[in-house]
């Protein structure tokens, strides 16, 4: 154990000693410092270091020692565990701490789940008056009323959905199904839902569609165009939406075009952002900075990519490029 000792405080001891001898070499160099004394003065400070040294050494040894013999004393039961006691202690609560927190995370997982699937079964019922409404708005003979209530229906309309989306996005590899989608009837489907609302603000639609078969999933396709055409009408003046399709490096690239309030080019990169709203329409109240951050993840889902450009006060131009045609392998082992 002395070895040990002397192992661990090697630093300090090295230290007194590079001391002690920097103390003869400057008194051998410098003649005014007779050597003699010095020499006198080392040996002196060597011999009570020395005698600091064994008593230190007792003192803080006599613990240890009386450690040892306790483990020499121990039964062939308790040498049968390599591990101290205090080990043997952490271990044991560290696994009753993880078994703990496991079950927690089960039960709030389960809790989640059944949080989910009730507000799923709710949106599905609302559906159900929201259609009754629907048919009794259409059977109004006040047109101003009629175009009102119509409106109003399709904000709730539109909510629920998105609602019902953002809850099956996280499951939607188990619901997708790829099949030959024509965009253009994907594309009318939408702009009839929308279509009170463009009328009352005055907002036409110029489509060009040169390409129409894609190989992907409709309804989830429907959402992207869904979402995009929402937030063109929303920000859009009175004028015509510019709908295009072409074919560019085997692809097939549909774009949406507005004239409206445009992005500021700052906060472009950041559109996609959950919860993130406009900096110049910070006080938009009616925005919640989900669409198209719900746009995103289910484009990503099938392997398209959206590209936005925008200038401020300009207009803004959303490009959906859909995957190869051999993309789909990839897309049928997601």
């Amino acid at each position: 154990m002395i070895w040990s000792y002397i192992k661990e405080r090697r630093s300090w001891i090295l230290l007194f000693l590079s001391l002690q001898g920097l103390l003869l070499f400057v008194s051998y160099l410098d003649n005014a410092i007779p050597f003699t004394s010095a020499l006198y003065i080392v040996c002196l400070s060597l011999l009570i270091f020395f005698i600091f040294i064994i008593i230190r050494y007792q003192r803080e040894t006599r613990f240890y020692k009386s450690l040892v013999e306790r483990e020499d004393s121990l039964d062939l039961s308790q040498l049968d565990d390599p591990r101290s006691p205090f080990e043997q202690f952490v271990t044991d609560s560290l696994s009753l701490q993880t078994e703990h927190l496991k079950k927690e995370a089960s039960e709030h997982w389960t809790l989640l789940e059944q949080e989910k699937d009730e507000l799923l079964a709710w949106i599905h019922e609302v559906k159900t008056p929201l259609t009754t409404m629907h048919l009794i708005i259409e059977r109004l003979n006040n047109d101003t009323m009629k175009a009102n209530l119509t409106y109003e229906w399709m904000r709730i309309h539109l909510l629920l959905d998105q609602q019902l989306h953002q809850k099956r996005i996280p499951f939607i590899k188990n619901d997708l199904y790829m099949e030959e989608t024509d965009v253009e009837d994907v594309i009318i489907q939408e702009i009839k839902t929308l279509q009170s609302w463009c009328i009352q603000k005055g907002i036409g639609f110029d489509m060009d569609l040169k390409s129409q078969k894609v190989l992907t999933d409709a309804k989830w396709v429907g959402f992207i165009i869904r979402q995009l055409l929402t937030n063109a009408v929303k920000y859009s003046r009175q004028s015509d939406i510019v709908i295009v399709s072409y074919v560019k490096d085997e692809q097939t690239v549909l774009e949406i075009k507005d004239v409206g309030l445009g992005i500021d080019a700052k906060d472009l990169p950041r559109i996609f952002e959950k919860g993130f709203t406009s900096t110049t329409r910070h006080q938009d109240h009616a925005s919640t900075g989900m669409g198209l951050y719900l746009t995103k993840k289910v484009a990503d889902a099938l392997h398209i990519s959206l590209d936005v450009t925008s200038k401020l006060g300009v207009g803004t131009s959303v490009r959906i490029t859909f995957p190869k045609r051999n993309a789909f392998v990839a897309l049928t082992r997601m």
